[in-house]
């Protein structure tokens, strides 16, 4: 890396990380100074900094260990990584009993983040690859991901005043109450459907990936051309819910 763009700050940080991480609860500030060479004063803003971050937290005897932020985000991680891994492993056989590409996302805000995809060999395929994102209302997978927040979180998100909401087709959702009255669906049935919502002459479904405290963490869905739809709907609702569960917590 060209050293224009390296951030010293950062890189003492994960020296002190490494260094706790090998002696938790047995290096006191003194210590990591001397053992990394870095001046106390330069070493104490550090260690505050990293303690207010919650990634170290101080003992009752002055000495430092990990964190519970820091193992947050290292389980999230691991879960991802897990959640990518089990998702191409099941997607893969549940793509040759339909014929069709299955996709994993994330809710980002109030878009669809995509993370993963087993595609089918078919002859119209959708561009839906990892990093793409959507508007989640346009979407059977934002949709079932939207359904798990509270108006409260939904009004963050969607206000009146930005109406009508973005469309990518004709068919897409515009208002927050049409958007509201499809969420209270999809709770009661458990998946969300997109008509040709998102993409003309394809319809979707989607459902939800819950963590073991029963919060929506991810979802997944599948998409075809009208024809196939017409043939495969409830096979593919079945399926996609199967999925969902199998890869919940």
């Amino acid at each position: 890396m060209d050293d224009k763009y390296r951030v010293p700050a950062i890189e003492r940080a994960h020296l002190i990380l490494k260094e706790i991480s090998l002696q938790p609860s047995q290096l006191k500030l003194i210590d990591l100074s001397r053992s990394l060479n870095i001046n106390k004063s330069s070493m104490y803003s550090l260690l505050l900094t990293l303690e207010n971050l919650g990634w170290i937290e101080k003992d009752t005897g002055e000495t430092y260990r990990l964190g519970r932020e820091l193992s947050r985000l290292g389980h999230a991680a691991v879960q991802h990584r897990d959640l990518n891994e089990s998702f191409h492993k099941e997607a893969s056989l549940i793509k040759l009993k339909l014929g069709e590409s299955l996709q994993l996302a994330r809710l980002d805000g109030n878009e669809v983040l995509y993370l993963a995809k087993e595609e089918a060999l078919t002859p119209v395929r959708l561009a839906s690859g990892p990093g793409m994102r959507l508007p989640a209302h346009a979407t059977a997978l934002g949709k079932v991901m939207l359904a798990d927040l509270g108006d409260e979180e939904l009004d963050r998100f969607y206000r009146v005043d930005q109406e009508p909401f973005s469309q990518l087709t004709t068919h897409s959702i515009v208002s927050l109450k049409e958007l509201k009255k499809d969420l209270e669906q999809i709770r009661q049935q458990g998946f969300a459907l997109d008509l040709e919502e998102a993409v003309i002459g394809f319809n979707c479904a989607a459902a939800p990936i819950r963590n073991s405290h029963g919060r929506v963490i991810a979802a997944v869905s599948c998409s075809m051309m009208l024809p196939q739809w017409q043939q495969k709907k409830q096979i593919c609702i079945e399926e996609v819910c199967k999925l969902a569960h199998q890869l919940s917590e």
